[in-house]
């Protein structure tokens, strides 16, 4: 097992005390990281939550009556880098196609040690990264042994990216499908697929209930006006599947034999969609930070149906936020603001 990279000594940590460095879309983007190195980095922010380092309080949400939005508020504190940051998510015209919807996240990280900041940034690749790195860790430790076949469905952000990270832990992979309703996005995965292992290739798949049934591990992706929607008694004894926006069935979750979540108190608040008829949702037999420390067991029997609840967790948005950052200074990039002047 590796653990994040040490951040580059000769970097600077932090500004001063009236500037913040903005690291907008563009200045991220243009920055090179390899896939392996983000899963470590996010690996490593889960081992260092484990060990009682890091501080990860429940996320705060805001949702109006009708549904419209959803805001998310998430702080959180890194002991390996002595870096907190506070995470924004708006998302605005969920009761609307995706081409209508607005969307804007933003990571604003500190130095614990000299107490200055470091950088303010955009976080959706940010997240684009995180969230798909967590799902192939996951696949990596829950997934029978001897897993061939993988479902991702969903071909938005998160689901661009599925495969690539998947093959990254589970190289022994022959078989990917894809199941998805927006042309362009089916080309974006294929061209995110091909650009990372340009020997591979992806089935496209329409039969969602015969895909499903042959699929070692399924990746639900998809936004929420997908009309996927897996079953429990579609699955095949030992499927994984892991749930990161919409594409499975609450019954998958229900019926499962094992449910694994990255946190508990997060599946709780973000997944209520997942609910019983009474409104419950079952409790979790173990979560994602003890099972990748090895104290806690993902898989106990290759027979067993799990579910995964991919929530995401902010400690590794700061991980990965504060690898993003260290690199773009050490690159130049980004404006200083004198915002505290």
């Amino acid at each position: 097992m590796t653990h994040a990279p040490a951040a580059p000594t000769d970097i600077p940590r932090s500004g001063d005390a009236t500037h913040l460095r903005i690291l907008s879309t563009s200045d991220l983007a243009g920055i090179e990281i390899s896939l392996a190195d983000v899963v470590s980095t996010v690996e490593g922010a889960y081992r260092t939550l484990h060990d009682g380092l890091s501080d990860n309080p429940r996320k705060l949400t805001v949702k109006p009556p009708d549904g419209h939005s959803v805001s998310y508020a998430m702080l959180g504190r890194d002991g390996s880098r002595d870096v907190v940051a506070i995470k924004t998510s708006y998302k605005h015209g969920l009761d609307k196609g995706r081409t209508q919807q607005h969307y804007y996240t933003a990571l604003t990280l500190y130095d614990d040690i000299t107490g200055l900041p470091v950088a303010m940034m955009d976080c959706s690749r940010i997240g684009s990264l995180r969230t798909p790195a967590v799902s192939a860790l996951l696949a990596r430790e829950c997934a029978v042994s001897g897993a061939r076949s993988a479902l991702v469905i969903g071909t938005g952000t998160q689901g661009r990216l599925a495969l690539p990270f998947l093959l990254t832990t589970r190289p022994d992979l022959d078989r990917l499908m894809l199941f998805g309703t927006h042309p362009e996005g089916i080309a974006a995965v294929r061209e995110q697929l091909r650009a990372h292992f340009p020997d591979r290739d992806v089935e496209i798949v329409t039969d969602l209930r015969n895909a499903a049934a042959d699929a070692d591990i399924i990746l639900a992706t998809a936004g929420s006006h997908t009309p996927a929607a897996v079953e429990a008694d579609w699955l095949k004894p030992g499927t994984l599947s892991v749930l990161v926006g919409h594409g499975l069935a609450p019954s998958t979750l229900h019926r499962a034999d094992r449910v694994v979540a990255t946190s508990e108190a997060q599946m709780n608040v973000t997944g209520t969609d997942m609910a019983d008829a009474e409104g419950e949702l079952p409790s979790v037999d173990a979560e994602f930070p003890p099972v990748l420390a090895g104290t806690a067991a993902g898989r106990t029997g290759d027979t067993e149906r799990i579910f995964a609840y991919n929530s995401g967790l902010v400690v590794t948005d700061i991980a990965l936020g504060h690898r993003f950052s260290q690199l773009a200074i050490a690159q130049g990039l980004g404006v200083e603001v004198p915002l505290w002047q």
